[in-house]
């Protein structure tokens, strides 16, 4: 290690390389675990510590107060030191350190926010428009699939025209992780998507993208997120985004009796208890329902 480094910039480097190629985690969560870390080593450095041995349980648990003390909200003060501990965690695993100062160390608590949902009743507005342009049949189409297969915008901007199974009743879908599932396409969508497809045919194209802009490339996921935002607003709707469409596909399929483990699988969640906040929109949906029908729940 050169004398001109600091002593955990080898490590971080390797630990980043490691979590991009061998845990195959995105890009973008790649970057956020680098800004996390980066901060942690820039407070370590303005303490002076110079060796693991230094960076002790308080010295890393006055990091956590630091950022507290920053107005980092807690779920951000989480992410941080979940950061932190799988730093520390993969140099345990390579026998560079010999303890984890961050084992005992836990966070502030985040309060639980549940999603925000359109109501069937909002979907059909959003989509109950007539194309006015071949955008326009982009859009339409984008919405229909967001929502009636639950995708991601990145998984909405990635899709290209080889991954459609079964005369398009399915769609192969490369989702978080590099994890590619297999989720069906309701008969709306592929209307749409083939009505798009035509359109798509008049554009010289540089991209074998099922969705792509007017200069033929493929459409990026801020172009989604924009396009959504001022079709929403022009049905009379406020701002929707993108993974709205996906919580309201989730929610709407557990208020017509889809069952959770099939919802974990459509959303490629890796685990279930991901899926279950989704059973507390389902159970205010249900009190709802109560309050508004049940002849003793009514108020006098």
């Amino acid at each position: 290690m050169s004398s001109s480094r600091y002593f955990i910039e080898t490590d971080l480097e390797a630990y980043l390389i490691y979590i991009a190629s061998v845990r195959n985690l995105s890009s973008n969560t790649v970057g956020s675990y680098k800004r996390d870390l980066l901060k942690l080593v820039k407070y370590l450095q303005e303490l002076g510590i110079t060796s693991y041995s230094e960076a002790t349980e308080s010295v890393c648990s006055s990091w956590v107060g630091n950022l507290f003390a920053a107005n980092n909200n807690p779920k951000s003060i989480q992410r941080h030191l979940s950061s932190a501990k799988g730093f520390f965690k993969f140099l345990l695993k390579n026998q560079i350190i010999e303890s984890s100062p961050f084992d005992l160390i836990s966070g502030p608590k985040a309060a639980k926010h549940l999603p925000d949902v359109l109501s069937p009743e909002d979907v059909e507005i959003l989509m109950n428009f007539k194309p006015s342009n071949n955008i326009e049949i982009r859009d339409l189409a984008i919405i229909e699939l967001m929502y009636s297969s639950g995708l991601r915008v990145s998984e909405t901007s990635g899709v290209n025209l080889n991954d459609f199974e079964e005369d398009m009743q399915f769609l192969r879908v490369l989702g978080k992780g590099s994890k590619t599932r297999l989720v069906p396409i309701g008969r709306f969508a592929k209307q749409a998507i083939q009505n798009w497809l035509i359109e798509r045919e008049k554009i010289q194209l540089s991209s074998d993208a099922l969705f792509v802009n007017l200069k033929g490339g493929r459409i990026t996921t801020r172009s989604i997120q924009l396009r959504l935002k001022r079709l929403a607003l022009k049905q009379g709707l406020p701002p929707v985004y993108p993974h709205m469409l996906r919580h309201s596909f989730a929610t709407h399929m557990l208020e017509s009796g889809g069952d959770l483990r099939t919802i974990q699988e459509l959303l490629g969640h890796t685990s279930l208890s991901t899926t279950q906040i989704y059973t507390k929109l389902d159970y205010q949906h249900l009190v709802k329902i109560y309050d508004e029908a049940h002849p003793k729940a009514k108020k006098i």
